[in-house]
C-alpha cells in the first residue's frame, strides 16, 4: 500500500508540473515567480515521494533515475544555491517526463505496486 500511495503522489504531483510548464521556455520559467514557487513546491513533492519509496521495491522500477532525483532533491533543498535553477529545470524537464513515462508502462506491466491493498 506504501509503494501504491507514493506513485500515485509523484503522478499526480508530477502531472501538476507538467500542466503549469507547458509552452513554457526556461527564461519564462524563471520569471515566473509564482508558477516557479509552485513546480518548486510540487517537484519537492515528487522527490520527497521517490525518495520514500523503499530501497526493496526500487529494483521493480529499474528505469526511474534514482540517482538524478536524489541529486535533483539536493540541489533544490536550498532555492538560493547556484545550481538550484538549472537543477529545478532539468529535473522539470528531462526527469520529470522520464518518470511519469515510465510509471506509466509500470502502472500497466506491474499493476500490484500501484494496487491500493489494506
Amino acid at each position: 500500500m506504501l509503494n501504491s500511495a507514493l506513485l500515485t503522489i509523484v503522478e499526480d504531483a508530477g502531472s501538476a508540473v507538467l500542466t503549469l510548464i507547458e509552452g513554457v521556455e526556461q527564461q519564462e520559467f524563471l520569471r515566473s515567480r509564482l508558477t516557479r514557487t509552485e513546480v518548486l513546491l510540487q517537484t519537492k513533492t515528487v522527490s520527497d515521494a521517490l525518495a520514500g519509496v523503499p530501497e526493496a521495491t526500487r529494483p521493480l522500477l529499474p528505469e526511474i533515475d534514482w540517482a538524478g532525483w536524489n541529486a535533483a532533491a539536493r540541489a533544490i533543498a536550498d532555492p538560493t544555491s547556484p545550481d538550484a535553477e538549472d537543477a529545478l529545470w532539468f529535473a522539470i524537464t528531462a526527469l520529470l517526463p522520464a518518470t511519469l513515462m515510465w510509471l506509466r508502462v509500470y502502472r500497466k506491466d506491474q499493476p500490484q505496486l500501484f494496487a491500493f491493498k489494506a
